[in-house]
């Protein structure tokens, strides 16, 4: 048996793993960090540690154990025995037991069992598929430092322009605003001009309308005839059921689908569970309540039914 085989399945999903009478396996979880030195950046991981003062047996280890071999709790309890008392006789001798993708075991000078663990391996599955990599070191140029060198040496200096008088110019802006406001003025009385012919044709036409208004009556010689509608009120003991529903809402709009495709849908009320219950129809004659039903389930819904239940 492969003991850690199995420790290592359940490092994945548990913090604590436990071999019983020898120690128990520990994780915690790493932030992701960065190595200033070497540029290396690490993910998160769980880092792993010995306990050997845990060994009371939890069941966790023995559990897997019997499922994964298909054996008894029992019988993978006493294999873990085994496995444990033939490892600490390894470390007795002063061996060191290497336990793929977990670690090394070895006895220090006092009879303790130092762990060194490996790192070839991260159980925190939150960082699947990340892993270390290193970035070559970013160099930047800083240009300001020599500019101020150079300023130091070679003052800048900043002569200014001197412009030819132009006074020209000043005549011909006084005469662009002399133009600008006569143009303006003008403007403003012609809109005027045109407002005030506005409202008296407004007026004039007013008059005239008022006038026909008064002259004019009305005579109604051939009225219509009054309209008759007739609505026909579902009715009948006999329903071809669709469906009941728990939420009023959706009842609703069950029964606007079944009108849509041409169905007299409507609501019959709440049965004694509790659910609103919407019917294809409703039939005073129970013979053509079946031949509605047998033509729906035919051609629309298999699952209809026929209901017979009073409605007031």
């Amino acid at each position: 048996m492969q003991l850690e085989t199995y420790i290592s399945d359940l490092l994945y999903r548990y913090d604590c793993v436990i071999v019983p009478q020898f120690g128990a396996f520990l994780t915690h979880r790493v932030s992701a960090k960065v190595h200033e030195t070497t540029h290396s950046f690490y993910p998160p991981k769980k880092a792993l540690s010995f306990n050997e003062q845990l060994q009371t047996n939890d069941g966790l280890l023995a559990n897997y154990i019997a499922e994964v071999e298909k054996v008894p709790y029992q019988v993978a309890v006493e294999k873990i025995a085994k496995q444990v008392k033939a490892i600490k006789s390894y470390l007795i001798e002063g061996e060191t037991i290497a336990l793929n993708n977990i670690g090394d075991l070895i006895l220090n000078t006092e009879g303790n069992i130092n762990f060194e663990p490996s790192h070839h391996i991260n159980y925190l599955t939150d960082a699947f598929g990340l892993s270390q990599f290193s970035s070559v070191n970013i160099t930047r140029e800083v240009h300001k430092e020599t500019v101020e060198e150079l300023e130091d040496v070679i003052p800048l200096t900043i002569t200014p322009e001197k412009r030819k008088s132009r006074p020209y110019l000043k005549y011909a802006a006084i005469a662009l605003i002399a133009l600008t406001i006569g143009g303006f003025g003008a403007s403003k009385f012609y809109a005027g001009q045109i407002e005030n012919h506005n409202q008296l044709a407004q007026e004039e036409a007013n008059e005239q309308l008022d006038a026909k208004v008064q002259e004019a009556t009305f005579v109604i010689e051939n009225p219509l005839p009054a309209a008759t509608l007739t609505v026909e009120k579902p009715t009948g003991n006999y329903h071809i059921v669709a469906g009941a529903f728990r939420v009023e809402a959706n009842s609703d709009k069950k029964v606007q689908q079944l009108r849509d495709l041409g169905f007299k849908a409507r609501k019959i009320g709440v049965n004694r569970y509790g659910l609103h219950e919407v019917v294809y129809s409703s039939h005073t004659d129970r013979l053509e309540a079946l031949k509605a039903l047998r033509t729906i389930k035919r051609t629309h819904n298999r699952d209809a039914w026929l209901l017979v239940k009073a409605i007031d």
